[in-house]
């Protein structure tokens, strides 16, 4: 049973701090960066593809690689809209189905190149590479396709590795997942390498395994950037920005709390919001007393002061705790124990 609720006076939760604001500038400008290489890139790979089914699945996954970015642009336009009553929460979760949309794309077309790849390899094509008259000089194509693999994979590697630390300040799981897809970029050029070799020494089916390698990467992504997408809209509990583990504010938003004088026992909820979280507080005060207004203001500053992420944060006065409402980690049933002197 509730004794009462303070939902307190803070700042607009679609907006974020001044230095968030910069970095999210900063991502969007690497964003247009790599989707002005990525179309480059579309347009070499393109003019030298040939009959290869191994650089025709690369120009495929260049052409994929474009969604990631545009969806985060999409979407960082999209978060900066004002609340209103109904979107109370913002929308923030426009990252999220930018997400989500991007993994399903991601997804789609990796099924078709698999099934590609492995037609390919059941019906034994044999993908002829010609030669090309350059300078007055006859050069073989496959060298052509090989510098051009191997020019395009330096500087997505490069803008990937930017990106991932975006990602990680900005708590950012769209500007992850193709920071990532982006960083091992180099995968893709060196198996579409091989393939075009193993074409020059007379292995055909080279070609096809190297194709077929690329499209399960691709598969893998859409699959586990799906997978992370669904988890974060179906209010599953807050994970760090590369969804390795549980977010440890959760538990320090517990931690602060029980550090309060009037606080006998504290559990969260937390659940992601795009960048930012929604905290939901139950607090349990020590037996027979009520704590003010001013208190209950101060421990949601405090709250507020852990993490920028915490903007958004509801404090709720409780008799007791319902496991059914706020299921209890191993750690909060510790610090509840000890507590209560158990």
């Amino acid at each position: 049973m509730k004794l009462g609720m303070a939902k307190l006076k803070r700042p607009r939760h679609d907006r974020l701090p001044e230095q968030q604001q910069e970095t999210m500038r900063k991502a969007v400008r690497m964003e247009w960066a790599t989707i002005g290489f990525v179309i480059v890139t579309i347009v070499l790979v393109g003019a030298v593809a040939g009959q290869s089914q191994a650089m025709r699945s690369a120009w495929v996954e260049d052409m994929l690689s474009l969604v990631p970015p545009l969806a985060f642009l999409i979407a960082s336009r999209v978060v900066r809209l004002a609340s209103n009553r109904r979107q109370p929460y913002g929308y923030h979760r426009a990252i999220a189905i930018g997400h989500q949309a991007a993994a399903l794309a991601l997804l789609v077309m990796g099924g078709l190149l698999v099934f590609e790849s492995i037609s390919a390899l059941i019906k034994q094509e044999k993908p002829p590479i010609g030669v090309v008259v350059l300078f007055g000089q006859d050069i073989w194509m496959g060298w052509l396709m090989i510098v051009v693999m191997a020019i395009s994979a330096i500087p997505m590697v490069i803008l990937g590795r930017i990106k991932l630390r975006l990602a990680k300040e900005l708590h950012d799981k769209l500007l992850y997942a193709d920071a990532d897809m982006a960083k091992a970029d180099w995968g893709t050029a060196a198996a579409t390498i091989i393939g075009v070799l193993g074409i020059g020494l007379g292995f055909w089916w080279a070609d096809s395994i190297a194709a077929l390698v690329i499209s399960v990467s691709i598969v893998k992504d859409g699959i586990t950037n799906i997978r992370a997408a669904v988890t974060g809209l179906s209010d599953a509990q807050a994970t760090r920005y590369d969804d390795s583990a549980a977010h440890p504010l959760t538990t320090d938003v517990e931690k602060r709390a029980r550090e309060t004088a009037w606080v006998l026992q504290a559990r969260a909820r937390v659940r992601e919001q795009g960048h930012i979280f929604h905290t939901e507080l139950f607090v349990v005060p020590v037996e027979g007393y009520v704590p003010t207004p001013a208190e209950t203001a101060d421990l949601h500053k405090r709250i507020e002061k852990l993490d920028w992420k915490l903007q958004d944060t509801v404090i709720a006065v409780v008799e007791e705790l319902d496991p059914e409402q706020v299921p209890p980690s191993s750690e909060a049933q510790v610090g509840a124990s000890s507590e209560s002197g158990t």
